[in-house]
């Protein structure tokens, strides 16, 4: 039919269908928990400093305190992050941010070492319950509420959620700590307030799986490419590592830097540092939103290749500024691969996969945050810290390299 065509009248319809207005607060419900539960997960940034000074931690220790986080969260995603795809999504958030609770609680009652590490422990296997989870429950009610808008709201909310969130918890812990009394429990306190108000959430929320009359055996998480098309899947998983490992090195050993060798001691500016940098990997997702995947990946690659370079500069100059520039221009890099690295999976898994899908992505992707950042803690044991970045960010760029490959070779068999 030609556009010139005169087609019969239709009467726009009086309201919204009310499935279609509860999927639309229910999205909105799920990217609060979300963004909640992400920013909980990076509250100790800033105070890391406090703890090395109070119980004499070193860097190594901050970095296996963030460690343990890591490794919580790739329990989690082995044993639990894909089982919403037939237990339900709310079955699987509401436990989890139970799990976030109870971290928060610990982390109120005791500053003791050991705590810490179970607090962190106990963040990471909640965190990575959600990560996924909640990332599939917002594709779900997202197509509920608009099934015939593209994917873009679900792409830029869900990314912000997860990476705004990262870089929200640094910034209220940070102010809080710095202008409060009690700096190591203030900010637990207010997030034990904003994590009831998650949970509450999350129940209000509709769920959108529908449980199969007989389950499926239950298996761990497998890391599998088989998600219609490999060689895509493995660039993803590829982008999300490498974008994972830049966000570890500025959620755990750049506030110890900055207050030590670069001699700013500020709890507000430690976590405001942290913030800029996933607030500019937040405001790049919403700014390459209309890119294809494509241009996304070469984006990011670029500005965090450029990142990492003045980073480096910053760091072996010790040059406040030129470290904050390239920790903004190496965020919004990573924002961008890892927000084309979401939209891929979401795209060419299957829906009865797509927990399973993310829940790998994930997995390689806080992989990404476990051994770099305990490979800089054990170095700076034994080099200086500009040494030990500038080793960091060239491995880095060889991975980056790795993953301008892998793109390159999926584009030519597509």
């Amino acid at each position: 039919m030609s556009s010139s065509a005169v087609s019969p009248a239709r009467p726009a319809p009086l309201a919204a269908p009310l499935g279609s207005r509860r999927h639309g607060a229910g999205f909105w419900l799920i990217a609060f928990a979300f963004l909640t539960a992400m920013a909980f997960s990076t509250v100790p940034t800033p105070l890391y400093p406090l703890y090395m000074a109070r119980d004499g931690f070193s860097t190594f220790m901050v970095t296996v305190v963030f460690a343990v986080y890591a490794v919580g969260v790739v329990i989690s995603l082995v044993l639990a992050g894909h089982v919403s795809d037939w237990v339900g999504r709310r079955r699987v958030l509401v436990p989890a941010l139970l799990l976030e609770l109870v971290a928060a609680v610990l982390f109120v009652v005791s500053t003791d070492l050991t705590v810490l590490l179970l607090a962190r422990l106990v963040t990471g296997l909640g965190v990575g319950m959600i990560t996924a989870t909640a990332t599939a429950h917002l594709a779900e009610l997202h197509a509920a509420h608009r099934p015939t808008a593209s994917a873009q709201r679900f792409e830029t909310v869900s990314t912000a959620a997860n990476i705004g969130g990262l870089g929200l918890g640094p910034l209220v812990a940070g102010f809080l700590a710095q202008w409060v009394d009690a700096p190591l429990r203030t900010p637990y306190l207010v997030f034990v307030v904003l994590l009831l108000l998650a949970v509450a959430a999350v129940l209000k929320a509709p769920e959108t799986v529908t449980r199969p009359e007989i389950a499926p055996t239950y298996r761990p998480q497998r890391v599998s490419a088989d998600h219609g098309d490999p060689a895509g899947y493995v660039t993803a998983a590829a982008a999300a590592f490498v974008g994972f490992s830049v966000f570890g090195l500025f959620t755990s050993v750049a506030p110890g830097f900055v207050a030590g060798t670069l001699h700013h001691p500020s709890r507000a500016l430690a976590g405001l540092i942290v913030f800029v940098v996933f607030g500019a990997a937040a405001a790049a997702q919403v700014l390459t939103a209309r890119l294809t995947a494509r241009a996304k990946l070469n984006v990011g690659l670029l500005f965090e290749v450029t990142g990492l370079v003045a980073t480096v500069a910053g760091t072996r100059t010790e040059n406040l500024a030129l470290f904050v520039v390239g920790g903004v221009l190496a965020g919004i890099g990573a924002g961008v691969l890892f927000k084309a690295a979401i939209g891929t999976v979401v795209a060419m898994a299957a829906p009865a996969r797509r927990g399973e899908a993310l829940a790998g992505l994930f997995l390689i992707g806080y992989l990404g945050l476990i051994g770099p950042v305990l490979g800089m803690g054990l170095g700076v044991r034994n080099w200086p810290t500009a040494t030990v970045l500038t080793w960091f960010a060239a491995i880095l760029v060889l991975l980056l390299a790795g993953v301008a490959v892998l793109d390159r070779r999926a584009a030519r068999r597509a």
